[in-house]
């Protein structure tokens, strides 16, 4: 291991329980219940034993955080923090849904001050739940895309977001048209894409909500701009598909809508992704895309069951999400809960470490982020949340009988919130809480 003079750098050694997992495989993991993480100018500089890395600096300041487990900060891989305000509210379907609750809260987002608010409001609460790495949708106003990278850069955040495109199925005031909407991503994207730690997905809501014509415009502006992600929604419903067929009957199914106009490749997000037929799980495998599971949100608008054996088992990358408001919680912990519930339904028993690796690692390599976040690896970018393993009494006396890191760990992801959140670094410094 290659030591540094502390005197020269900006060092600080972590210590309490760390797990380090594999960039590729869920199960493979290292789990040191007293091991280090050192800290240098917001970067990891190295991972190891509490007692090895103490002897070979033994003039950095040192925060001692016990039995807490050290983990990388939770990645959010889909959300749209516009519907911050209108979480959790009531039922129906989709359709309805949009139309009922989403679409009049989003109209409020072409006021700078309003997308403001509520983008202060949602950071404060994504990061009091552990979450350091968003991926969300705005509105079509650019003034919500500025408002949520702004409040993103004063915090010093890794983000990623976009202008949502509608020009079609939706009310006056949150449509734009095929122009505007190529013009306006263009010139976002040309404003904060790369900028710090900030990255432009390129953004449709969904094929209902956009002509070919605007889709296509899109599919231009993402060929002109490949290294951006791109990010839709793609099979949430059975009711949706056949709005698909209806509006795109050329297609061969939902995933062509978005393949003939270029917006199917590799740095593409498809969120939910429920209810796909062959040749489309065959076609995101071909070409490594990324699909987010959001289990909260697909039991609360009752979607259907997403079939993790099958997606972890094609070759697409996977991440996972609350889907803010679709979902019903901030919290990726709950989010993880949801995900193993959701797979025992399913005949897939998702284990703790697989939830925690689609939380970070798997997330990470979702937004083709794997590089900078999602472990705790020499090199990552230092965003980390440390959890509290018996935040509240019912946690604590079932965490206190077991026999492994993983028996530890499971009540917290079933039954945890904020509370088990102990502190939240971005890029090495500790957020205050809110």
């Amino acid at each position: 291991m290659d030591y540094l003079d502390p005197m020269e750098q900006n060092l600080e050694l972590l210590i309490g329980q760390t797990l380090v997992q594999s960039p590729d495989m869920p199960m493979e993991a290292h789990h040191d219940s007293r091991g280090g993480v050192l800290i240098e100018d917001g970067l990891i500089r190295a991972v190891g034993t509490a007692d090895d890395l103490r002897r070979a600096h033994a003039d950095v300041p040192v925060t001692d955080y016990g039995d807490a487990l050290i983990l990388p900060g939770f990645i959010d891989a889909h959300l749209h923090y516009p519907q911050t305000a209108m979480i959790a509210s009531w039922g129906k379907r989709l359709i309805d849904w949009l139309n009922s609750y989403t679409f009049p809260e989003e109209m409020r987002f072409g006021d700078p001050d309003y997308a403001g608010e509520i983008a202060g409001r949602f950071f404060d609460i994504s990061l009091a739940h552990g979450t350091t790495t968003v991926a969300s949708y705005c509105t079509i106003h650019p003034e919500s895309v500025t408002a949520f990278f702004d409040e993103a850069l004063g915090r010093g955040l890794r983000a990623v977001a976009g202008k949502t495109c509608m020009d079609r199925n939706a009310p006056e005031g949150l449509r734009d048209t095929v122009q505007s909407a190529y013009d306006d991503s263009k010139r976002l994207l040309e404003r904060y894409h790369g900028r710090e730690r900030l990255s432009y997905a390129i953004t449709p809501r969904f094929s209902p909500t956009s002509t070919r014509e605007q889709l296509e415009a899109l599919g231009a502006l993402w060929a002109e701009h490949p290294d951006c992600p791109m990010q839709t929604h793609l099979s949430e419903q059975t009711d949706e598909i056949e709005w698909v067929r209806e509006l795109f009957p050329e297609a061969r199914d939902y995933l062509d809508t978005y393949e003939a106009t270029g917006l199917l490749g590799a740095r593409g997000l498809y969120g939910h992704a429920i209810h796909l037929e062959e040749r489309e799980w065959d076609r995101l495998s071909e070409l490594g895309a990324a699909l987010v599971h959001c289990p909260t949100s697909n039991t609360f608008i009752g979607s259907g069951l997403f079939q993790m054996d099958r997606a972890l088992a094609s070759g697409v990358r996977v991440g996972l999400a609350t889907d803010t408001g679709g979902g019903s919680n901030f919290s990726m912990l709950r989010t993880m809960g949801a995900a193993y519930e959701i797979g025992q339904l399913t005949g897939r028993v998702l284990h703790p470490s697989e939830l925690l690796w689609l939380a970070t690692v798997g997330s990470a390599r979702a937004l083709r982020l794997e590089d900078k976040i999602g472990r705790l690896a020499p090199g990552m970018e230092a965003d980390l949340t440390i959890l509290d393993l018996s935040s509240t009494p019912v946690i604590a006396q079932r965490a206190a009988r077991a026999s492994d890191i993983w028996e530890a760990v499971f009540p917290t992801i079933m039954m945890g919130d904020d509370r088990a959140i102990r502190e939240v670094r971005i890029m090495g410094k500790p957020v205050a809480r809110v």
